[in-house]
């Protein structure tokens, strides 16, 4: 049933791209971006999966953390050229505190009372935690003067180098078991799976799609702040985060749902992780290409929620046990994130 919803809400895409062409109100065509946003980034999570059937874990892994990012890297690449750097980290920050804390906590709610791998658990949380303690270093001269001044971009390259480095060593054998247990799990006839001429068809088209959607998105950001009360920060921190990732948060918890509580808890910190180590450098090097290049200079809110969010998920899985309430406890964790996003509002406000 979700499958044929999903299928179906692919319709959003064209209608919200013709919307952005209208002199229809930027309110709708963001909102309508948003939602046509979820199943395109299933669509094209759903064609690296096939893809991967025919290329192997280890391909398949780099086609997972490269496309399955897609919609917030093309989100995060449009703000830079938009002149919206605020968003476009507050975007990526979000996307790593959602998995972290709202993405794990739905996915202990829903699976109950199970066994975590506690490896993989603390692999993950240290690339986030080191991540976070290297993003300071651009960061804390920006609390002071102009945090979109160039010496911060080149501040930020050599620790965008670092992390992709970091990624490459540390998290290769953590995406190929992640795949190996996403297989073992799959319960779908490996014999269904696409042609790769068709999945890589379907994912170029798809990301093509992505952008155009993405673009409306952007381009209505401001507007639809503005009108709903919302600081662009609150907007990209959590409404943004949470549909570039819907589609995976969403399979985390059916996963989790299905009684496969270990491997929803890797899905949720392994995604946390590749946003931190991955995608952030990734779109800080990718940004020198569309000019003015990204400072990854966030605010001490968001180091703090960064930090604190690994800081709190590590308390909770202490014992490497699953469960009910400290589910819930990570999604109160969430919501306190979210009010105190909204409260400190935009950068100067």
């Amino acid at each position: 049933m979700a499958r044929r919803i999903l299928w179906f809400s692919l319709v959003l895409a064209p209608v919200a791209i013709g919307i952005d062409h209208t002199s229809a109100g930027d309110v709708l065509v963001f909102v309508l971006a948003a939602a046509a946003l979820i199943p395109l980034a299933w669509l094209i999570g759903e064609a690296t999966e096939h893809a991967a059937h025919h290329t192997g874990p280890g391909v398949g892994g780099f086609l997972n953390a490269t496309f399955g990012n897609a919609p917030e890297l093309i989100i995060a690449l449009l703000a830079i050229a938009d002149g919206l750097p605020d968003v476009v980290r507050g975007s990526l920050s979000g996307s790593v505190i959602g998995n972290l804390l709202l993405v794990l906590g739905f996915s202990l709610f829903f699976g109950g009372k199970g066994q975590l791998d506690r490896f993989s658990s603390l692999l993950s949380l240290g690339l986030v935690f080191g991540a976070s303690l290297l993003f300071l270093i651009p960061s804390i001269p920006s609390w002071e003067g102009d945090p979109e001044r160039h010496s911060l971009a080149v501040a930020s390259l050599p620790v965008s180098i670092a992390l992709l480095v970091i990624y490459i060593g540390v998290t290769w054998y953590s995406l190929r078991r992640h795949r190996e247990l996403f297989h073992a799990s799959d319960e779908a006839d490996p014999m269904k799976a696409w042609s790769l001429k068709l999945s890589l068809v379907i994912l170029g088209a798809a990301t093509v799609v992505t952008a155009l959607v993405a673009e409306a998105l952007v381009g209505s950001i401001e507007t639809f702040a503005h009108e709903v009360g919302l600081s662009e920060f609150f907007v990209s921190a959590i409404i943004i985060a949470i549909v570039g990732n819907a589609a995976e948060h969403g399979g985390a918890v059916v996963v989790a749902a299905r009684g496969k509580i270990k491997l929803a808890a890797e899905i949720a910190l392994s995604s946390g992780a590749q946003v931190a180590v991955f995608l952030i450098p990734a779109v800080q090097l990718l940004s020198w290409a569309v000019t003015p290049a990204l400072p990854l200079s966030f605010r001490q809110i968001e180091i703090a929620a960064m930090l604190g969010a690994t800081a709190f998920v590590s308390l909770v899985l202490l014992g490497g046990q699953s469960s009910r309430p400290r589910g819930a406890l990570l999604i109160a964790a969430y919501i306190g994130v979210a009010v105190a996003f909204f409260i400190a509002g935009d950068r100067g406000d």
